[in-house]
């Protein structure tokens, strides 16, 4: 390779570089990362509902993956 491709592909690469520090040190300066009311919304929407809801959809989501498998152990049927 050409000396000037090399030095053009790591000028372009410490721009972006430097680019991408800038944008994060900026989120972070100004708050972007923060969740102030995570905790907030957590205890407000952790109720007996909520928790049947989430028992209930983990129900489904295993009984959906027991038959996915069980499907999958019949010899007759071709592979995915």
């Amino acid at each position: 390779m050409s000396d000037h491709i090399v030095i053009a592909m790591i000028t372009v690469s410490t721009l972006l570089g430097a680019t991408g520090l800038l944008a994060l040190l900026w989120g972070v300066k100004t708050g972007q990362f923060d969740d102030k009311s995570k905790f907030i919304d957590g205890a407000l929407y952790d109720g007996e509902e909520e928790l049947r809801d989430a028992a209930a959809m983990e129900a489904k989501r295993k009984a959906y993956h027991k038959k996915k498998n069980k499907k999958r152990s019949d010899p007759n049927m071709p592979p995915d």
